[in-house]
């Protein structure tokens, strides 16, 4: 357990390095091409730091374990929503555009929705992977559609971030590399905490609740980085994204690598999962920005589901 322990503190330091790395990157690109940094972030970022729930996901279906690899896509989803954006309202709050939230959020719930239809049944087919991959397909085109025509550019709350055009390839690099470190210390994060948590002898819907918060530490760790640094978009986007990929692209791809019952998510926790995308959408779009108050909502939210789980 000592092992574990050590693992889980070294991911954690490397994983908060690497993520603010990631963001001073995601930025500086967007600027040298003129490209919104929501756009940046969800595609970029949310979808680079998804990687994790896909490893787990498609590790539990290949081993038969459909309701491990959609309760952690579940999981992860809520916890985008809900802890890290509640969290990163702690920092400071949140400002929106309702551009953003009418089009990156609503292709977000329409996603989110889409994976709740497929999971109500209590079972996931391959055709319903190809469905839900298919989306994930015509979201990337859409937001790179909107990234070329969109009225949302880099940024000017970001000044203190400074933009070479003669070095955007270098820092591509340095992008891939933290998100390669972003990734890599969060999946050893996340080793530690399941290695301890599985000799207690935990549930499935416990297991989902872990590995889908341990797999949204990357999301988390880039939001916190993003906030610090006053890039609201690139929080949002983040989050958008992450939430667009889990619930098209990973759970498309582990319903295809493994159909079959789901077994260990309760409908209850799929329902929750949709509020909290709607709260977190109207929250956005009511004021455009999410004080710190509606994060606390969001975070009370995150701990409901987290009790329903126990």
């Amino acid at each position: 357990m000592a092992v574990d322990i050590l693992r889980i503190i070294a991911g954690l330091v490397i994983l908060i390095v690497a993520a603010d790395r990631l963001v001073i990157s995601a930025v500086r690109i967007a600027k040298v091409f003129n490209i919104s940094v929501v756009v940046i972030g969800a595609v970029i970022v949310g979808f680079g730091t998804s990687v994790p729930e896909f490893v787990v996901s498609a590790v539990a279906a290949s081993k038969g374990q459909a309701g491990l690899a959609m309760s952690n896509v579940v999981a992860s989803n809520t916890a985008n929503v809900t802890l890290v954006l509640g969290v990163a309202t702690l920092f400071v709050a949140l400002a929106t555009k309702q551009t953003v939230v009418r089009r990156e959020g609503l292709l977000m719930l329409v996603s989110v929705a889409a994976l709740a239809g497929v999971l109500v049944d209590g079972q996931v087919s391959v055709a319903e992977g190809v469905l839900l991959v298919s989306g994930m397909a015509i979201a990337i085109w859409l937001l790179v559609f909107w990234a070329k025509n969109g009225e949302n550019g880099p940024g000017e709350d970001l000044a203190d971030i400074v933009a070479d055009p003669d070095r955007v390839w270098v820092e591509i690099l340095y992008g891939l590399l933290a998100l390669m470190a972003t990734v890599v210390s969060g999946q050893q994060l996340l080793v530690g905490v399941l290695s301890i948590g599985d000799t207690m002898g935990l549930s499935i819907v416990l297991m989902g609740l872990i590995t889908g918060v341990g797999t949204s530490l990357p999301e988390l760790s880039a939001a916190l980085a993003g906030a610090r640094r006053g890039a609201s978009d690139l929080v949002l986007g983040n989050v958008l994204g992450s939430n667009i990929f889990n619930s098209l692209g990973v759970a498309g791809l582990a319903a295809i690598i493994g159909p079959g019952v789901v077994e260990g998510v309760p409908t209850a926790l799929i329902g929750l999962m949709v509020v909290s995308a709607v709260f977190a959408g109207v929250f956005a779009y009511s004021s455009q920005r999410i004080s710190r108050v509606e994060g606390a909502v969001l975070l009370a939210i995150f701990l409901l589901y987290s009790f329903l789980s126990l």
